[in-house]
C-alpha cells in the first residue's frame, strides 16, 4: 500500500485514531457517508439523569440532596445534570445518534437552556 500511494502521490496519516488519505495539496478529503459518533459524554449524562429522575419520581429517595449523597455527587452537580431531561425528543435523538453538525459538549448542555423545544432546536 506504501509503494502504491507514493506512486499516486498520496500519503496516509492517522487523524484522531482514524486513517485518513491525503491528497498532494496536503488536504484530506472527508469521507462521504461516514457513520456517525454519538458524543459518549454526553450519552452518559443522558442516561444518568433520566436514571437520577425515575428514582427521584419512584420516592427511593426522598430529596435531590438524599439522591446526591447516595450518589456521592455535588447538589448542584446532580441538579444541573437533571435538566437534561427537558431537553425536547429531537434534540435527544440528534445526541443519541450523533448527527450534530455542531459539536455541543456537555458543558454547553449543563447551561441554562430555552424550555421551549422549538427554541432548543435552534440551538
Amino acid at each position: 500500500m506504501a509503494l502504491r500511494a507514493a506512486r499516486t502521490g498520496r500519503r496516509v496519516q492517522r487523524r484522531g485514531g482514524r486513517k485518513q488519505v491525503v491528497t498532494p495539496g496536503g488536504i484530506g478529503r472527508p469521507v462521504l457517508n461516514e457513520p456517525s459518533r454519538p458524543d459518549n459524554a454526553l450519552v452518559h449524562a443522558l442516561a444518568r439523569a433520566h436514571g437520577w429522575k425515575r428514582m427521584l419520581e419512584s420516592d427511593r429517595y426522598p430529596s435531590i440532596g438524599a439522591l446526591a449523597g447516595a450518589e456521592k455527587v455535588n447538589e448542584s452537580h446532580l441538579c444541573r445534570m437533571l435538566r437534561l431531561n427537558l431537553l425536547a425528543p429531537y434534540v435527544v435523538e440528534v445526541i443519541a445518534n450523533g448527527d450534530q453538525l455542531k459539536r455541543p459538549t456537555l458543558a454547553d448542555f449543563l447551561r441554562p437552556l430555552p424550555a421551549e423545544w422549538s427554541s432548543q432546536r435552534a440551538f
